[in-house]
């Protein structure tokens, strides 16, 4: 009776393990262009940063600038706001941003906020700890001449079956100079998403 109960759940195991959905796992190219829930995505991000950033340099002011000195202008990246009506990570956006400046090769780029209060912490603790050949000297950083700053928006509209939906993104940036406040570049990206669920039920 024992060995037939025991069978029994063996093979019951056996079955609920065969049964037991597998996921699929793929690697894709990390610029490759994926839309699963339609929402804002990586694509999004990498896409926006590129355009808006190559808009931004090709601009009459950089020329200006570049005219009246002799080396490039110090640029920050200061910070993009979620204004939208979804989870956004905005550090996806503004690192894509330094790295289309970095890459251009037409602006200097300095640290942001967050990444100067850490090095100024390990500048200091060089001051009390590394040999006075090898520390950093305080007082000789790198001042910006111009900080971007922005922000991302979105307006959603549904349709009243729910099958459809339409996603509006709108994504404003803006180059200011930190000496006198004038703003020598806006900049101003749409995206809109069509979002159609084929085996929607209400």
């Amino acid at each position: 009776m024992k060995t037939t109960i025991s069978l029994s759940l063996f093979v019951l195991l056996v079955i609920s393990i065969q049964c037991k959905p597998v996921n699929t796992i793929s690697r894709i190219s990390t610029d490759s262009t994926t839309e699963l829930s339609g929402k804002w995505n990586d694509t999004d991000a990498r896409l926006v940063s590129e355009e808006m950033i190559g808009d931004a340099l090709s601009n009459r002011w950089l020329s200006n600038y570049t005219e009246s000195g002799e080396k490039p202008p110090v640029v920050i990246v200061g910070t993009v706001r979620n204004e939208s009506m979804e989870h956004i990570d905005t550090e996806v956006i503004t690192k894509e941003m330094e790295r289309a400046f970095v890459n251009s090769g037409l602006v200097t780029l300095v640290a942001n906020a967050s990444e100067r209060m850490e090095i100024r912490n390990e500048r200091l603790e060089q001051q009390s700890y590394s040999s006075l050949e090898s520390m950093s000297a305080m007082a000789r950083e790198l001042g910006a001449d111009y900080m971007l700053i922005g922000n991302i928006s979105s307006i959603m509209d549904d349709a009243p079956d729910g099958r459809t939906t339409a996603i509006f993104y709108t994504v404003n940036l803006e180059l200011i100079d930190i000496e006198t406040n004038v703003k020598v570049w806006i900049g101003n990206k749409k995206i809109k998403k069509l979002i159609e669920r084929r085996n929607y039920r209400g």
